[in-house]
């Protein structure tokens, strides 16, 4: 899980939000019921949010079959694939022939 922003730090950044009056009233009252105040929630919220979407991109969850052949196919050795060994072994377009 990503770090977690204390009470010992010290917020210097500002974020303005042009919002609906409606949504606002609707922050407020879930903040209220939370008891934190409008931007604890909106900055927690937030990073919930933004530590969910980044999971989607740097995390990797299989069921324990597909994790297995995953991870056997990581430790089978090395095939040769000509076409490759080819590409990387001939000079490439941009190098002086």
């Amino acid at each position: 899980m990503a770090k977690r922003f204390g009470k010992t730090e010290v917020a210097s950044e500002r974020l303005n939000l042009r919002i609906p009056p409606a949504a606002k009233v609707m922050i407020r009252n879930a903040a209220k019921l939370r008891k934190y105040s409008l931007t604890d929630f909106v900055v927690r919220s937030s990073m919930d949010a933004a530590e969910a979407v980044l999971a989607e991109q740097t995390r990797l969850v299989l069921p324990k079959a597909q994790w297995l052949a995953f991870n056997a196919a990581l430790d089978a050795p090395a095939r040769e694939i000509p076409e490759l060994k080819r590409l990387l072994t001939e000079p490439s377009i941009f190098e002086a022939r």
